[in-house]
């Protein structure tokens, strides 16, 4: 599985740090349009997400897995030949409605097969992983988006239909035949599917400030590409440094960093990561040149170490056997939510006002989140879960 998502994720990576460049350079239209092309792509992702989730925990994980990368592979030949941004539009919606489906399976697949008490380390795993593939990725892409942006997509092409050949070939299906962990009589049973989510009102309110944290941390990748061209006139291979930065500093340090947030309880590993992701983020409206930037950078990655995956261990705590894919779904539904305005909105600052209000504006959305952590920790605490909680993680 691991070796499947590195292969997957590197073509990825090739292309999606370099997208909105790729899109305001081929079809002339400013980073407000191609919000609105993210924001799109994210609309239909939040319904194949929903759908996906349902179909994981209805028909298995393997099946779906399969369908995500056969779509990722098309859409990287079609949109070769795509020369209007129209079209382009209409293919994005497209495409994030059924590539994304994928998503719960993956992330189901993993809780079934690690047991609960390794799930933040395995979660960590998946970090590293991507952070290779995000160390590996842009500084290939970063030369090639000056030659050529066709190839990235070719690549990315490549990478799906061997990952394609490797799950087809080397996973078993791991969707179980019945729930082999102790339910307990008032969580959800799949009777009802995402209805009975909105029961449990703790789970909805942490994804209410995972949104949070996730618009903040989603800016890396859909507006600090532009900012840094734009705003500081930085070649593209500055932006492929720093995210390398990011990468390596993940392969390095996630396990240690991991196993220090098992020992606390999740919601304040949640608010220590949040305040070092938004310290982060909120310092590029502060700092010149390059070598800042890699400090800010610095800054961010550690909260992220924290955040990641252990937003995922606390949805796959939350979650019966029989819906899985459905808890993941939803966990996946609310990062999705996030992210379907904030580049939309960020381009309208980017485009008409003072760019620098990008990153205030995440401090403010940043230190919210915290809070919100902050109170449902105490709301746990007063029930006795996170005492079970921290024993179990």
């Amino acid at each position: 599985m691991m070796l499947g998502m590195f292969i997957d994720q590197l073509g990825g990576n090739l292309i999606y740090p370099f997208f909105a460049l790729y899109v305001t350079a081929r079809f002339k239209v400013g980073l407000t349009e191609v919000g609105m092309l993210l924001g799109a792509m994210t609309a239909g992702g939040i319904i194949g997400g929903l759908i996906g989730g349902w179909l994981t925990d209805k028909i298995g994980r393997k099946n779906i897995i399969l369908f995500g990368l056969l779509i990722s592979g098309l859409f990287s030949i079609v949109i070769i030949f795509i020369n209007r941004f129209e079209l382009l539009f209409a293919v994005g919606l497209l495409v994030g409605l059924l590539g994304s489906m994928s998503g719960p399976a993956y992330q189901a697949m993993l809780v079934d097969i690690i047991p609960e008490s390794n799930r933040n380390s395995a979660f960590g795993m998946v970090r590293v992983v991507f952070n290779l593939t995000v160390a590996i990725g842009p500084l290939i892409g970063g030369f090639i988006s000056d030659y050529s942006y066709n190839w990235l997509f070719i690549g990315d092409a490549v990478t799906s239909a061997i990952t394609f050949l490797i799950v087809l070939k080397f996973l078993q299906e791991t969707k179980p035949e019945e729930a082999s962990e102790t339910v307990s009589e008032d969580a959800p049973t799949g009777k009802r599917g995402y209805l009975d989510i909105l029961k449990d009102k703790d789970y909805i309110f942490l994804l209410g400030c995972l949104m949070l944290i996730f618009a903040v941390m989603m800016q890396m990748l859909s507006t600090l590409s532009v900012y840094m061209r734009d705003v500081h006139a930085f070649p593209n291979k500055y932006y492929g440094y720093i995210l390398s930065l990011n990468a390596i500093m993940v392969v390095v340090m996630q396990f240690w960093v991991s196993r220090r947030s098992e020992k606390l309880p999740p919601l304040i590993a949640m608010i220590i990561g949040a305040v070092f992701s938004t310290f982060g983020y909120a310092l590029f409206g502060f700092v010149e040149g390059i070598w800042m930037f890699a400090v800010a950078m610095a800054i961010l990655t550690i909260g992220e170490m924290i955040i990641d995956p252990m937003s995922q261990t606390l949805a796959a705590k939350f979650s019966p056997p029989d819906m899985r894919g459905r808890y993941m779904a939803a966990l996946h539904f609310s990062l999705s939510l996030s992210n379907l305005f904030t580049p939309y909105l960020a381009g309208l600052v980017i485009d008409n006002y003072e760019p620098k209000w990008i990153w205030y504006t995440c401090g403010i959305v940043g230190i919210i989140a915290i809070f919100g952590f902050l109170i449902l920790h105490y709301r746990l605490k007063s029930r006795g879960i996170q005492a079970k909680a921290v024993a179990e993680v």
